[in-house]
């Protein structure tokens, strides 16, 4: 019963009037807003109104928030939301937001502190940079996208401690759905020790090397690839570009264009 409420009360407020200032806001912040179809970016504003409406943001180390950081993280997370039932990040309730890189406890010794961009816990906050944010926004063609990066985890993070496997084929039966997971952990695993090896050697790779990692850590940096190398991602890892097309429901090379290089 709680579920049809939602979404109903979600529905109404993706067909909410989306204001002026936030579509200016994403010309400036998100350029990958003007490659997408008119259809997808009203479908991305109607995410992006429940996104701000269910999540609260937080600045710290004395950051003020304002709509600009608000619509440009917003926009980032949702983008990885088109085309399929949106969850919004069911767990998260708050993201806080730093000016600039911040000090965080190391996960392996907490004597230690270290810099960070970002992070993403299953029931707690996502913490964000914001210059890295709106650098990753406004630069959307380098590979790297740090609000993409932890919304990644988010969605890895649904179905329990982040493995680099999200939650695959929803609504499908139980078949087709181990079928989907077969073939993901063929590709993913294959990939991701092809990733280790050649981070060893520091070869050059479409996938940033932090992705050789861990699984979950190469689920998040292929999702950066996938939105924002495409085209290089197919053409390497064709077998992966397809995979994570069929997870994310869409096909960035065909908006991408010419810019990606």
């Amino acid at each position: 019963m709680f579920g049809f409420f939602a979404k109903r009360r979600r529905k109404k407020i993706r067909e909410g009037d989306f204001p002026g200032a936030w579509a200016e806001i994403l010309e400036t912040n998100f350029p990958i807003h003007r490659q997408l179809s008119a259809a997808d970016q009203r479908e991305l504003h109607g995410h992006i109104l429940v996104f701000l409406d269910e999540k609260m943001f937080e600045g710290c180390g004395g950051l003020v928030i304002d709509d600009e950081i608000r619509v440009t993280i917003a926009a980032q997370a949702c983008i990885l939301l088109l085309h399929r039932e949106p969850a919004y990040y069911p767990t998260l309730r708050t993201i806080l937001v730093y000016p600039s890189s911040y000090l965080a406890k190391h996960p392996h010794d907490e004597k230690k502190k270290h810099h960070r961009l970002g992070e993403s816990w299953q029931f707690g906050p996502v913490v964000l940079a914001w210059d890295s944010s709106r650098r990753g926004g406004k630069n959307a063609f380098d590979g790297h996208n740090v609000v993409i990066h932890e919304f990644a985890h988010q969605l890895d993070q649904i179905d329990g401690a982040a493995d680099g496997a999200p939650t695959l084929g929803q609504g499908e039966e139980r078949g087709q759905r181990r079928q989907l997971y077969r073939s993901w952990a063929l590709v993913f695993s294959r990939d991701f020790e092809c990733l280790q090896k050649k981070a060893a050697k520091g070869k050059r790779t479409v996938i940033d090397h932090y992705g050789a990692t861990n699984p979950a850590e190469f689920f998040a940096t292929a999702t950066e690839a996938f939105f924002e190398k495409p085209r290089q991602l197919k053409k390497k890892r064709p077998e992966l570009y397809e995979e994570l097309r069929a997870y994310y429901r869409q096909n960035p090379v065909a908006w991408h264009g010419s810019r990606d290089r």
